[in-house]
């Protein structure tokens, strides 16, 4: 493999507002991986916000074992195990806790992934890019929803 061919995936880390842009404007699946129940937390209110511009909102909780629906959409414990495309995972997991997601997430092949504002991990942006996924870090989605007029 050439040099250039081992940077590729690089294309594939998102920092542009336009590149930012394309991915919010082509995606109407968003699963939120480490939703919360609690109103006051970006992990709901985010989602909440998504759902509210029109996008579908796949929950896919990390805690609340018993729960079977939140934001009146059924649950789903893996992102693997989510039925259909995926086209974005907004991720609300603290920085050292991705690593442990990095495979269901490829297993799947969404669109691209997203960390919420305060979340970067280069190692596992680097895995995801490399497996040809779209990878934004440290943006809130709202903010960006916000931004392009959702």
């Amino acid at each position: 493999m050439t040099t250039e061919q081992n940077e590729t995936w690089r294309e594939n880390l998102v920092t542009s507002s336009d590149g930012i842009r394309n991915i919010l404007e082509n995606a109407k699946r968003i699963a939120v991986l480490g939703i919360k129940r609690e109103y006051d937390r970006p992990a709901y209110y985010v989602a909440e916000y998504a759902q509210m511009a029109g996008y579908e909102i796949i929950p896919v909780p990390v805690y609340y074992p018993d729960a079977t629906e939140m934001l009146g959409r059924p649950v789903y414990r893996k992102v693997a195990d989510v039925p259909g495309e995926v086209d974005i995972v907004d991720v609300f997991r603290r920085s050292e806790h991705i690593p442990a997601h990095v495979d269901d997430i490829i297993a799947k092949k969404p669109g691209a992934v997203w960390f919420q504002s305060g979340i970067r991990n280069d190692a596992a942006a680097e895995q995801l890019a490399r497996a040809g996924i779209k990878v934004v870090q440290d943006k809130c989605l709202m903010v960006e929803l916000r931004r392009i007029g959702r």
